[in-house]
C-alpha cells in the first residue's frame, strides 16, 4: 500500500502533515520569542507564568481536547465559527500542546548558555532585539529540539484531534486517528501501513536533528 501510493493512505498523510506542519510553525513562531524572553527576563509573575508553562508541558491533551471543544461546540464562545469537526479546530488544538513545549525547551536552553556570551554581545553594542535574535542565532540547537519536541508530541497525537476533528474521512482523518479506527475494524494491513509511515516521520525528523547536532558539535 505504501509502495502503491494508496490514495486513501496518501490523503491521510497529507492532511497529517498539514496540520500538524502548520500548528508547529506557529507554535514555534509564538513559542521561540515567548521561551527566551521568559528565559531572560525577571518580572512580577514570571514564577508563575513559568509555572503554567511546565504545567502545559505535561498536560494531558485529552485535557486539551476537550477544552477546545467546549469553546468551538455550539453552546461554546466560540461556536458561531462553525470551527469543530474541521482540520482548523484541530490545529488549534495541536498549537495549545506544542505551545507551552517550545516555550519551556527554550527557555530551560536559553538559560543555560554561558553568562559571558550574554555580556560578550552586550558589550559589542547590541540593541535587544540584535541581543535577542543572536541569542538565538548561537542557541539553534536548543530551537532545534525546540521545534523536535513540539512538533513530536503533535504528529503522534490522538485523543485531542479526534474529539475536537471527529475523525471524518476525507476532512479530518489524520494518521494516528485513521490507526485507531482501522485497527478496530480489523483492517489491520492499512493500519499497520499507517503505522509505518507515522514511525518513518518520527525516524527521519530525529535523523535530521541528530545530524544538525552532532555537525554543530563537531
Amino acid at each position: 500500500m505504501i509502495l502503491s501510493l494508496d490514495p486513501e493512505l496518501m490523503q491521510v498523510l497529507l492532511l497529517s502533515l498539514e496540520v500538524s506542519g502548520l500548528a508547529i510553525c506557529i507554535a514555534v513562531v509564538l513559542g521561540i520569542p515567548s521561551g527566551v524572553f521568559l528565559g531572560l527576563r525577571r518580572f512580577p509573575g514570571r514564577n508563575l507564568l513559568i509555572t503554567l508553562v511546565n504545567t502545559g508541558m505535561g498536560l494531558p491533551p485529552v485535557v486539551v481536547g476537550l477544552v477546545v471543544f467546549l469553546f468551538l461546540a455550539r453552546s461554546g464562545p466560540l461556536g458561531n465559527l462553525n470551527l469543530l469537526y474541521t482540520p482548523s479546530a484541530m490545529i488549534i488544538a495541536q498549537i495549545i500542546i506544542a505551545l507551552p513545549i517550545v516555550m519551556g525547551v527554550t527557555m530551560a536552553g536559553i538559560q543555560n548558555l554561558d553568562e559571558k556570551l550574554r555580556l560578550q554581545i552586550l558589550a559589542l553594542g547590541a540593541s535587544k532585539l540584535q541581543y535577542f535574535w543572536k541569542l538565538i542565532e548561537e542557541g539553534r540547537l536548543i530551537v532545534l529540539s525546540a521545534l523536535a519536541a513540539g512538533f513530536g508530541s503533535i504528529i503522534s497525537e490522538v485523543g485531542a484531534v479526534m474529539m475536537v476533528g471527529g475523525n471524518i474521512k476525507g476532512q479530518t482523518r489524520v494518521l494516528t486517528t485513521a490507526i485507531v479506527l482501522e485497527t478496530r475494524q480489523g483492517n489491520y494491513s492499512l493500519a499497520i501501513a499507517l503505522g509505518i509511515i507515522l514511525f518513518l516521520i518520527a525516524l527521519l525528523l530525529n535523523l535530521v536533528f541528530t545530524y544538525l547536532q552532532q555537525r554543530r558539535s563537531s
